[in-house]
């Protein structure tokens, strides 16, 4: 069955908050949800990484359900989830395939590298499997 093409929009000031967080701790992965309204990214809700860690993330469970709540409050869909990769590609590791547990999400990843030829890419991962969505910034 072919998948019909979808496509993840973005505001360019969601965009311009990620490159931003990324690049403000360039040695951990930054990381949070992202939220919106009629299938627009337009939030972006920062987490603490607990692991601090250059190479994985984790959001701890109290602060995850603070950003659930804040969503919920702010009549916000859950969109996405981010997270940065300090070093190397910008696509789903290993670990960002096992840990995907939201199939509905749109999974960013950002690359706090200046001369990165996509700084901000887009994944759905389902069941261990990612595929690139592509952006539509507005």
């Amino acid at each position: 069955m072919a998948h019909k093409k979808e496509v993840i929009r973005i505001s360019r000031g969601a965009i311009d908050l990620l490159l931003v967080e990324a690049r403000a701790n360039p040695n951990i992965e930054c990381c949070g949800l992202l939220g919106g309204r009629d299938g627009l990214i337009s939030a972006v809700l920062p987490a603490k990484n607990a692991l601090q860690s250059a190479k994985a993330y984790e959001i701890a469970s109290e602060e995850l359900f603070a950003l659930f709540r804040r969503t919920r409050a702010e009549a916000l869909e859950h969109l996405g989830i981010y997270h940065s990769h300090p070093k190397g590609e910008n696509s789903p590791s290993p670990l960002d395939l096992e840990r995907a547990f939201y199939p509905d999400a749109a999974y960013l990843i950002i690359s706090p590298d200046l001369n990165a030829s996509h700084p901000v890419r887009a994944f759905r991962i389902v069941a261990g499997r990612a595929r690139e969505l592509p952006l539509e910034i507005v």
